[in-house]
């Protein structure tokens, strides 16, 4: 079992920055790829940023490059989600997720989940 705790969200304008971390504990972080999804009202769960097992390398939506950093330290079994140019339809429950196996875009695919943190952006 793998345990993902988020937090960093809250009310923010448009224009502004939040950094959302997410705590892992149980079986060996390094062993799992992880990644952050977000679900927007009435939307799907969809895939945001995830780093690489190692962080050596990034993935991102094409709606979120540019203005989000993903990062993960493998030593604090945390991974974090940087949002800068926040926009109101960034508004969503951001989650963490983790998977032992397979694509870290497809959130079918993920093996755990936190259970969320919401970020609201105001315009």
């Amino acid at each position: 079992q793998v345990q993902l705790v988020e937090s960093g969200g809250g009310l923010v304008q448009a224009g502004g920055s939040l950094r959302l971390s997410c705590a892992a504990s149980g079986r060996s972080f390094s062993n799992y790829g992880m990644a952050w999804f977000r679900q927007a009202p009435g939307k799907g769960r969809e895939f945001v940023a995830g780093p690489s097992w190692s962080g050596g390398s990034t993935d991102y939506a094409d709606a979120v490059k540019g203005r989000f950093t993903v990062s993960r330290d493998n030593a604090k079994d945390t991974i974090y989600l940087q949002m800068n140019s926040l926009k109101p339809e960034d508004t969503a429950v951001y989650y963490c997720a983790a998977v032992r196996y397979g694509s870290i875009r497809s959130a079918d695919g993920m093996d755990y989940w936190g259970k969320g943190t919401l970020v609201t952006v105001s315009s």
